[in-house]
C-alpha cells in the first residue's frame, strides 16, 4: 500500500535530512524535477531520487543537525503545500551556485538557522514528481551574518575567495552531491 500525500511530503523532507536512498526511491518519482536546483551543485538537477539525494547531501554538508519541522500540510492527490521551518547549525561551507558555477561560499559560522519555507510538491502515481519553493533566504542569510553583512563574515568570505577555499568548497560539495546521487543509480 502506497503513502498518502501527507506521508509523501514528510518522506521527501526526511530524505533531505537523512540521505536515505531507499526512502528516496519510495517517495520520489523517476521523472522528479526540482525547480529550485539552480543554486545548487549540478547533481541536484538530476531527475528522480538522485537529484533529491544530491540536494540533501549539499544542504547537510553546510548544516549539521538539519531538520525540516513541518508546521502544516494542505492539498489534494495532485499537489500538496507544506509549510515548515528549516533548522540546523552552520558547521560547513554553505556554497551557492549560479549556472553550475560557484556564486558564493559562506564559511562555517557555527550559527543556528531557523526560518520558514513553503514548498509546493506535485504528485503523480503515488510519488513526488515536482518541487518548487517560497523560501525566506534573506532571513537565513541574516542569521548567518551575510545580509546585512557582518564585518567578520564579510572578511571571512573575501579571504575564502582570495585563497581559493571557496572554489575548493564548491568542488567538494559538488563531489558529495554527485556521490549521493550515485547511490540510487548503483542500486
Amino acid at each position: 500500500m502506497g503513502m498518502d500525500a501527507t506521508q509523501l511530503a514528510h518522506g521527501l523532507f526526511r530524505v533531505l535530512e537523512t540521505g536515505d536512498p531507499a526512502l528516496a526511491v519510495e517517495v520520489v518519482g523517476d521523472d522528479f524535477h526540482n525547480r529550485e536546483a539552480a543554486v545548487s551543485p549540478k547533481a541536484c538537477s538530476l531527475p528522480g531520487p538522485a537529484g533529491v539525494l544530491a540536494s540533501g547531501a549539499w544542504m547537510r554538508s553546510a548544516f549539521s543537525d538539519l531538520r525540516f519541522a513541518v508546521l502544516g500540510v494542505a492539498g489534494n492527490d495532485e499537489q500538496i503545500w507544506v509549510r515548515l521551518r528549516m533548522q540546523g547549525r552552520h558547521t560547513g561551507p554553505f556554497v551557492r551556485f549560479r549556472h553550475g558555477s560557484l556564486d558564493q561560499a559562506v564559511p562555517p559560522t557555527g550559527r543556528e538557522i531557523d526560518f520558514e519555507q513553503i514548498h509546493v510538491l506535485h504528485l503523480r502515481d503515488g510519488k513526488v514528481v515536482g518541487h518548487e519553493a517560497v523560501r525566506d533566504d534573506v532571513t537565513m542569510l541574516g542569521q548567518l551574518g551575510v545580509f546585512p553583512p557582518a564585518p567578520a563574515t564579510g572578511l571571512n568570505m573575501l579571504a575564502w575567495r582570495v585563497t581559493g577555499r571557496s572554489a575548493r568548497a564548491a568542488a567538494d560539495v559538488t563531489e558529495r552531491a554527485a556521490e549521493a546521487a550515485a547511490q540510487v543509480r548503483s542500486r
